[in-house]
């Protein structure tokens, strides 16, 4: 029988200010604690299907970031350094100890980076991960459409402005046809409000020169089991990012899935579980 998973929310101060998340969370056992992406992305986007797979044996939890799905989005900057403040806060505010974690994208890098500053882990999985490499091809344009308000207003805004809009933009981050559900479920969740927390969190990240974050450095100071799983055809993030980082890792796991761009949790969902139940 599949564990229901159910919507709760939760009052959390980050950087002085007060900001109402919400956070899909079920199951029994040892906790789980699921980080989406930046923009298109919200906890129901990435993790729709695993955390009722991985609910059957833990206690999954999966919040919406602030300026993303039924959070909060306040007028505010956006950056790497807010939203691992804001996964701090998450798990202190529920007594979350020692959960295994994982992340998508950004919430990769939130993952990792929440486990490098001493945050207690007990495994990691990185998807598609940000963090793990210091610049990409397309870096250089879009640093500069960023830095040009009127363009990068324009850029972005057309993206929440109708579902052919949004396929449109999920169909250049996959490797097949993006099913009308994944359409519907980011139609759901995507506003003008998360398109500028997505264009300012960019700004912060994308610079001249390349990512300002970028953990691959500090990769062996990471000491719990890491799995890394990356689609084999995504066009934001290199697969050779994960490749590199299996290797630099005493304890990892190398998944690379085939006919599949930047999102394997929906867009090849049966193979991702099975990875990501076999690891946990």
């Amino acid at each position: 029988m599949t564990a229901e998973i159910t919507s709760e929310r939760l009052d959390l101060t980050v950087d002085g200010d007060d900001v109402d998340v919400h956070y899909r969370t079920g199951g029994e056992g040892p906790p789980m604690v699921f980080l989406h992406g930046i923009g298109l992305d919200a906890a129901t986007v990435s993790w729709r299907h695993a955390l009722p797979e991985l609910a059957e044996e833990r206690t999954v939890y999966a919040p919406d970031l602030p300026g993303h799905g039924e959070s909060d989005k306040p007028d505010r900057a956006y950056t790497t350094a807010y939203y691992l403040e804001t996964v701090e806060a998450f798990l202190d505010a529920l007594d979350i100890e020692t959960p295994a974690m994982a992340g998508l994208s950004m919430g990769g890098a939130l993952a990792l980076g929440h486990a490098l500053d001493g945050g207690d882990v007990e495994r990691l999985a990185l998807v598609d991960s940000y963090g793990l490499g210091a610049d990409a091809y397309w870096r250089t344009a879009a640093s500069g459409v960023l830095q040009t308000p009127v363009l990068g207003n324009m850029l972005w805004q057309g993206v929440s402005a109708s579902k052919p809009a949004i396929r449109t933009g999920l169909r250049s981050m996959g490797a097949t046809e993006p099913p009308q559900e994944l359409v519907d479920d980011v139609d759901a969740v995507v506003d003008r409000q998360t398109v500028r927390a997505m264009r300012r969190w960019q700004r912060s990240e994308f610079g001249r020169t390349g990512f300002r974050t970028d953990y691959s450095d500090r990769l062996d100071e990471l000491s719990v089991p890491t799995l890394l799983v990356h689609g084999e055809a995504d066009p934001l993030l290199p697969q050779s990012w994960s490749k590199r980082a299996a290797a630099a890792l005493d304890e990892s796991q190398l998944e690379i899935v085939e006919n599949c761009g930047h999102c394997p949790p929906r867009e090849r969902p049966d193979r991702f579980n099975r990875a990501l139940r076999s690891f946990c």
